[in-house]
């Protein structure tokens, strides 16, 4: 018996990798906010803050739902090939934003915009129609859209932390977290070729218009 106890100390290490001490770090930094009466978004303290906050739930959640239809699509062209897995891989961590913002919506009683219908069919067609063009296709329009939504959160933190920074400390966090994994795609997309893609330049430029006109509706929509 101490024989056992001294081997499976001494293998301790074989087990306890980085990323298994960071996700622990993870979840202790998520208990200590928990003792708060709300998990993310704090009461409104008027009708104008109120507003405020639904309009970036809104779409924001628009985005990630679309984030989600377009790797969905690429995935119904691609999923079989040697590029499954990494839109696999990116697409799991967009189901995880998706996930939260589903929970934050219910939790504060915010509608979602009534055009979720018209992103799910553009999302899909278009993550679809690049992955047609191959793995160059794909990337590109990776790039291209997680751009968009990294420039977006990036405009929501200066004005968040230009408001009051330290009320709105939970959602800072979780935004900073979300833009940081979508700038990962839009570098993964990047070093996979997308550049190489004929056209390239003119894709990504038409898709980013289309983002920021999705953005704009989904806000007021």
């Amino acid at each position: 018996m101490h024989r056992a106890a001294h081997t499976a100390l001494c293998d301790w290490p074989q087990f306890v990798r980085p990323a298994m001490i960071r996700r622990s770090l993870r979840c202790t930094g998520s208990l200590q906010t928990s003792s708060r009466a709300y998990s993310v978004i704090p009461p409104p303290r008027d009708r104008e803050e109120e507003e405020m906050m639904h309009r970036m739930l809104r779409v924001d959640h628009a985005g990630e739902y679309g984030a989600n239809r377009i790797y969905a699509g690429q995935m119904a062209v691609l999923g079989r090939s040697r590029t499954g897995p990494l839109i696999q891989q990116m697409w799991d961590q967009e189901k995880k934003h998706l996930a939260k913002f589903n929970e934050i919506l219910a939790e504060n009683r915010v509608r979602p915009t009534a055009l979720l219908p018209l992103w799910n069919l553009a999302g899909f067609a278009l993550g679809a129609s690049t992955a047609l063009l191959g793995k160059e296709g794909a990337m590109a329009c990776t790039v291209a859209v997680e751009e968009s939504i990294s420039e977006h959160y990036n405009s929501q933190i200066r004005a968040l932390m230009e408001s009051d920074p330290e009320r709105y400390t939970e959602l800072l966090q979780m935004i900073k977290e979300f833009r940081d994994d979508e700038m990962d795609h839009h570098d993964t997309g990047l070093e996979h070729d997308a550049e190489s893609l004929p056209g390239y330049w003119l894709l990504k430029n038409a898709i980013q218009l289309g983002c920021k006109a999705a953005i704009y509706v989904s806000q007021r929509v």
